[in-house]
């Protein structure tokens, strides 16, 4: 950025990494910043989901109390809601309230 020493072709190499927060650029290396994941395990998520998804069960233990409410209400969307939601769980596409994978 400002820093004579860092060339423009290896702060474009950091921008297809993925964001200037994922990598830092020393010189020409880069180092990627540590993986961020959820406290929230994917096997507890998966459990609460099966045995008990149509209520939300698993939304509110990853902190997405406004969806589990929804979820409640509507019996996880008369079950595909929760069919496709233990789905992405399983696969790892289910995120928590702060947007991180489950562990």
């Amino acid at each position: 950025m400002g820093n004579p020493n860092v060339s423009n072709q290896g702060y474009q190499e950091a921008q297809s990494y993925g964001s200037p927060l994922q990598a830092e650029i020393i010189g020409q290396v880069q180092i990627p910043a540590p993986q961020l994941v959820s406290d929230r395990k994917k096997g507890t998520a998966a459990l609460l989901c099966f045995f008990f998804g149509s209520f939300g069960a698993h939304r509110y233990y990853a902190g997405k109390v406004g969806s589990g409410v929804g979820m409640f209400f509507t019996l996880g969307g008369l079950g595909i809601w929760t069919l496709i939601d233990f789905i992405r769980i399983l696969t790892g596409g289910f995120k928590d309230y702060n947007n991180l994978p489950l562990k």
